[in-house]
Protein backbone atom coordinates (compact mmCIF):
# COMPACT_ATOMS: atom_id res chain seq x y z
CA UNK A 1 0.00 0.00 0.00
CA UNK A 2 1.24 3.45 -0.95
CA UNK A 3 0.06 4.99 2.28
CA UNK A 4 1.54 2.22 4.40
CA UNK A 5 3.00 3.68 7.54
CA UNK A 6 6.76 3.63 7.68
CA UNK A 7 8.05 1.32 10.38
CA UNK A 8 9.53 3.25 13.27
CA UNK A 9 13.10 2.35 14.25
CA UNK A 10 14.72 3.37 17.50
CA UNK A 11 18.24 2.99 16.10
CA UNK A 12 19.50 4.55 12.83
CA UNK A 13 19.16 2.74 9.51
CA UNK A 14 20.99 -0.44 8.60
CA UNK A 15 23.83 1.30 6.75
CA UNK A 16 24.72 3.67 9.56
CA UNK A 17 24.33 1.01 12.26
CA UNK A 18 26.47 -1.46 10.32
CA UNK A 19 29.10 1.23 9.79
CA UNK A 20 29.34 1.93 13.52
CA UNK A 21 29.44 -1.82 14.20
CA UNK A 22 32.31 -2.43 11.79
CA UNK A 23 34.27 0.57 13.11
CA UNK A 24 33.84 -0.57 16.70
CA UNK A 25 34.80 -4.18 15.94
CA UNK A 26 37.77 -3.03 13.91
CA UNK A 27 39.13 -0.77 16.66
CA UNK A 28 38.52 -3.21 19.51
CA UNK A 29 39.03 -6.64 17.91
CA UNK A 30 40.17 -6.83 14.29
CA UNK A 31 43.00 -4.27 14.25
CA UNK A 32 44.68 -5.55 17.47
CA UNK A 33 44.50 -9.13 16.18
CA UNK A 34 45.85 -8.07 12.81
CA UNK A 35 48.83 -6.35 14.46
CA UNK A 36 49.42 -9.46 16.55
CA UNK A 37 49.76 -11.54 13.39
CA UNK A 38 51.85 -8.78 11.82
CA UNK A 39 54.26 -8.77 14.77
CA UNK A 40 54.54 -12.56 14.67
CA UNK A 41 55.36 -12.39 10.96
CA UNK A 42 58.51 -10.33 11.62
CA UNK A 43 60.38 -13.56 12.37
CA UNK A 44 61.18 -16.21 9.81
CA UNK A 45 59.11 -19.36 9.54
CA UNK A 46 61.96 -21.39 11.02
CA UNK A 47 62.26 -19.05 14.01
CA UNK A 48 58.48 -19.06 14.45
CA UNK A 49 58.37 -22.85 14.46
CA UNK A 50 61.32 -23.07 16.83
CA UNK A 51 59.60 -20.69 19.24
CA UNK A 52 56.20 -22.37 19.34
CA UNK A 53 57.58 -25.93 19.48
CA UNK A 54 60.03 -25.29 22.30
CA UNK A 55 59.58 -27.86 25.08
CA UNK A 56 58.72 -25.20 27.63
CA UNK A 57 56.13 -23.61 25.33
CA UNK A 58 54.53 -26.94 24.40
CA UNK A 59 54.31 -27.88 28.09
CA UNK A 60 52.52 -24.59 28.82
CA UNK A 61 50.12 -25.18 25.90
CA UNK A 62 49.23 -28.63 27.19
CA UNK A 63 48.78 -27.42 30.77
CA UNK A 64 46.64 -24.42 29.80
CA UNK A 65 44.35 -26.36 27.47
CA UNK A 66 44.03 -29.34 29.80
CA UNK A 67 43.25 -27.38 32.96
CA UNK A 68 40.91 -24.99 31.10
CA UNK A 69 38.95 -27.88 29.60
CA UNK A 70 38.57 -29.71 32.93
CA UNK A 71 37.55 -26.51 34.71
CA UNK A 72 34.97 -25.69 32.03
CA UNK A 73 33.64 -29.27 32.17
CA UNK A 74 33.26 -29.09 35.95
CA UNK A 75 31.46 -25.76 35.59
CA UNK A 76 29.15 -27.19 32.93
CA UNK A 77 27.97 -29.83 35.41
CA UNK A 78 27.83 -27.90 38.66
CA UNK A 79 26.87 -24.61 37.01
CA UNK A 80 23.81 -26.33 35.53
CA UNK A 81 23.00 -27.79 38.95
CA UNK A 82 23.23 -24.36 40.60
CA UNK A 83 21.04 -22.81 37.88
CA UNK A 84 18.50 -25.61 38.41
CA UNK A 85 18.37 -25.00 42.16
CA UNK A 86 18.01 -21.22 41.72
CA UNK A 87 15.18 -21.58 39.21
CA UNK A 88 13.21 -24.57 40.48
CA UNK A 89 13.34 -24.09 44.26
CA UNK A 90 12.45 -21.34 46.72
CA UNK A 91 14.46 -21.22 49.93
CA UNK A 92 15.80 -18.79 52.49
CA UNK A 93 18.87 -16.93 51.24
CA UNK A 94 18.17 -17.61 47.56
CA UNK A 95 18.81 -14.01 46.55
CA UNK A 96 22.13 -14.01 48.40
CA UNK A 97 23.31 -17.17 46.61
CA UNK A 98 22.11 -15.75 43.30
CA UNK A 99 24.19 -12.61 43.91
CA UNK A 100 27.24 -14.63 45.00
CA UNK A 101 27.28 -16.35 41.60
CA UNK A 102 28.36 -13.06 40.04
CA UNK A 103 31.14 -12.49 42.59
CA UNK A 104 33.93 -13.71 40.23
CA UNK A 105 32.82 -11.02 37.76
CA UNK A 106 33.18 -8.23 40.33
CA UNK A 107 36.21 -9.50 42.23
CA UNK A 108 39.62 -8.54 40.78
CA UNK A 109 41.28 -11.70 39.54
CA UNK A 110 44.51 -10.98 41.44
CA UNK A 111 42.53 -10.72 44.68
CA UNK A 112 40.81 -14.01 43.87
CA UNK A 113 44.20 -15.63 43.22
CA UNK A 114 45.62 -14.45 46.55
CA UNK A 115 42.50 -15.61 48.41
CA UNK A 116 42.50 -19.04 46.78
CA UNK A 117 46.22 -19.46 47.43
CA UNK A 118 45.75 -18.56 51.10
CA UNK A 119 42.88 -21.01 51.49
CA UNK A 120 44.36 -23.94 49.55
CA UNK A 121 48.01 -23.59 50.61
CA UNK A 122 49.39 -26.56 52.61
CA UNK A 123 48.78 -24.61 55.83
CA UNK A 124 45.57 -22.93 54.63
CA UNK A 125 42.06 -23.35 56.01
CA UNK A 126 41.11 -26.00 53.44
CA UNK A 127 44.51 -26.95 52.07
CA UNK A 128 45.67 -28.36 55.41
CA UNK A 129 43.00 -31.06 55.26
CA UNK A 130 43.96 -32.01 51.71
CA UNK A 131 47.60 -32.01 52.78
CA UNK A 132 46.75 -34.49 55.57
CA UNK A 133 45.30 -36.80 52.90
CA UNK A 134 48.41 -36.44 50.76
CA UNK A 135 46.75 -34.14 48.22
CA UNK A 136 48.50 -30.89 47.35
CA UNK A 137 46.28 -28.22 45.79
CA UNK A 138 48.25 -24.98 45.66
CA UNK A 139 51.25 -24.81 43.32
CA UNK A 140 49.98 -27.78 41.28
CA UNK A 141 47.79 -28.20 38.17
CA UNK A 142 44.93 -28.99 40.57
CA UNK A 143 45.26 -25.51 42.05
CA UNK A 144 45.12 -24.01 38.55
CA UNK A 145 41.87 -25.92 37.92
CA UNK A 146 40.42 -24.57 41.16
CA UNK A 147 41.19 -20.98 40.11
CA UNK A 148 39.82 -21.48 36.59
CA UNK A 149 36.68 -23.12 37.95
CA UNK A 150 36.14 -20.12 40.23
CA UNK A 151 36.35 -17.53 37.46
CA UNK A 152 34.30 -19.57 34.94
CA UNK A 153 31.30 -20.60 37.05
CA UNK A 154 29.10 -17.52 36.37
CA UNK A 155 29.24 -18.07 32.60
CA UNK A 156 27.45 -21.42 32.81
CA UNK A 157 24.95 -20.39 35.48
CA UNK A 158 23.92 -17.21 33.66
CA UNK A 159 23.67 -19.06 30.34
CA UNK A 160 21.44 -21.86 31.62
CA UNK A 161 19.35 -19.93 34.15
CA UNK A 162 17.18 -17.90 31.72
CA UNK A 163 16.54 -20.97 29.54
CA UNK A 164 15.28 -22.90 32.56
CA UNK A 165 13.09 -19.98 33.56
CA UNK A 166 11.45 -19.87 30.12
CA UNK A 167 11.04 -23.66 29.87
CA UNK A 168 7.37 -24.60 29.64
CA UNK A 169 6.58 -27.10 32.40
CA UNK A 170 3.45 -28.45 30.71
CA UNK A 171 5.58 -30.94 28.77
CA UNK A 172 7.06 -32.24 32.02
CA UNK A 173 3.60 -32.55 33.54
CA UNK A 174 2.29 -34.35 30.46
CA UNK A 175 5.21 -36.78 30.50
CA UNK A 176 4.68 -37.43 34.21
CA UNK A 177 1.00 -38.09 33.60
CA UNK A 178 1.94 -40.65 30.94
CA UNK A 179 4.11 -42.48 33.46
CA UNK A 180 7.59 -41.15 32.70
CA UNK A 181 10.08 -41.23 35.55
CA UNK A 182 11.98 -38.18 36.78
CA UNK A 183 15.12 -39.41 35.01
CA UNK A 184 13.25 -39.91 31.73
CA UNK A 185 11.69 -36.45 31.97
CA UNK A 186 15.08 -34.83 32.53
CA UNK A 187 16.90 -36.78 29.80
CA UNK A 188 14.18 -36.66 27.15
CA UNK A 189 12.55 -33.26 27.75
CA UNK A 190 14.64 -30.91 29.89
CA UNK A 191 18.20 -31.75 28.83
CA UNK A 192 17.62 -31.34 25.05
CA UNK A 193 16.09 -27.91 25.73
CA UNK A 194 18.92 -26.62 27.92
CA UNK A 195 21.84 -28.41 26.23
CA UNK A 196 22.58 -25.56 23.76
CA UNK A 197 22.72 -23.15 26.71
CA UNK A 198 25.07 -25.52 28.56
CA UNK A 199 27.32 -25.61 25.49
CA UNK A 200 27.29 -21.81 25.37
CA UNK A 201 28.28 -21.57 29.03
CA UNK A 202 30.96 -24.22 28.54
CA UNK A 203 32.43 -22.36 25.55
CA UNK A 204 32.46 -19.04 27.41
CA UNK A 205 34.04 -20.57 30.52
CA UNK A 206 36.63 -22.41 28.43
CA UNK A 207 37.55 -19.30 26.44
CA UNK A 208 37.79 -17.25 29.62
CA UNK A 209 40.04 -19.84 31.25
CA UNK A 210 42.44 -20.02 28.28
CA UNK A 211 43.40 -16.38 28.73
CA UNK A 212 43.21 -16.14 32.51
CA UNK A 213 46.26 -14.74 34.27
CA UNK A 214 45.53 -12.88 37.50
CA UNK A 215 43.84 -15.62 39.52
CA UNK A 216 46.27 -18.32 38.34
CA UNK A 217 49.63 -16.59 38.68
CA UNK A 218 49.65 -16.89 42.49
CA UNK A 219 48.20 -20.36 43.02
CA UNK A 220 50.13 -22.03 40.18
CA UNK A 221 53.62 -21.45 41.54
CA UNK A 222 54.82 -20.64 37.97
CA UNK A 223 57.24 -23.56 37.71
CA UNK A 224 58.45 -24.05 34.09
CA UNK A 225 57.44 -27.39 32.55
CA UNK A 226 55.09 -28.03 35.50
CA UNK A 227 52.72 -25.19 36.41
CA UNK A 228 53.53 -22.44 33.91
CA UNK A 229 50.52 -21.33 31.88
CA UNK A 230 50.60 -19.69 28.44
CA UNK A 231 49.62 -16.14 29.57
CA UNK A 232 52.46 -16.17 32.11
CA UNK A 233 54.91 -17.38 29.48
CA UNK A 234 53.82 -14.54 27.18
CA UNK A 235 54.37 -12.04 29.98
CA UNK A 236 57.83 -13.53 30.55
CA UNK A 237 58.69 -13.07 26.85
CA UNK A 238 57.51 -9.46 26.99
CA UNK A 239 59.62 -8.76 30.07
CA UNK A 240 62.59 -10.10 28.11
CA UNK A 241 61.69 -7.67 25.27
CA UNK A 242 61.07 -10.66 22.98
CA UNK A 243 57.92 -9.18 21.46
CA UNK A 244 58.00 -11.35 18.34
CA UNK A 245 58.31 -14.50 20.43
CA UNK A 246 55.41 -13.45 22.65
CA UNK A 247 53.32 -12.69 19.56
CA UNK A 248 54.15 -16.08 18.02
CA UNK A 249 53.02 -17.93 21.15
CA UNK A 250 49.86 -15.82 21.33
CA UNK A 251 49.03 -16.43 17.66
CA UNK A 252 49.09 -20.21 18.10
CA UNK A 253 46.82 -19.95 21.15
CA UNK A 254 44.51 -17.56 19.31
CA UNK A 255 44.14 -19.84 16.30
CA UNK A 256 43.52 -22.87 18.51
CA UNK A 257 40.91 -20.99 20.54
CA UNK A 258 39.15 -19.73 17.43
CA UNK A 259 38.96 -23.19 15.83
CA UNK A 260 37.76 -24.81 19.04
CA UNK A 261 35.09 -22.17 19.69
CA UNK A 262 33.96 -22.43 16.07
CA UNK A 263 33.49 -26.19 16.44
CA UNK A 264 31.61 -25.75 19.73
CA UNK A 265 29.33 -23.10 18.22
CA UNK A 266 28.71 -25.32 15.19
CA UNK A 267 27.80 -28.19 17.49
CA UNK A 268 25.50 -25.88 19.43
CA UNK A 269 23.81 -24.76 16.18
CA UNK A 270 23.29 -28.36 15.07
CA UNK A 271 21.88 -29.31 18.48
CA UNK A 272 19.49 -26.34 18.53
CA UNK A 273 18.31 -27.05 14.98
CA UNK A 274 17.72 -30.73 15.80
CA UNK A 275 15.76 -29.84 18.91
CA UNK A 276 13.58 -27.33 17.03
CA UNK A 277 12.83 -29.89 14.31
CA UNK A 278 11.69 -32.38 16.92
Amino acid sequence: MANKRKRHRVLPGFGLSMGYTLIYLSLVVLIPIAFLFLKASTVSLAEFWETVTDDRVVASYKLTIYTSFIAALVNAVFGTLIAWVLVRYDFYGKRIIDALVDLPFALPTAVAGIALTTIYAPNGWIGQYFEAMGIKVAYTPLGIMVALTFIGLPFVVRSVQPVLQDLDRQYEEAASTLGASSTQIFVKIILPAIFPAILTGFALAFARALGEYGSVVFISGNMPMKTEIVPLLIITKLEQFNYAGAAAIAVVMLVFSFVLLFLINFWQWRTTKKYQMN
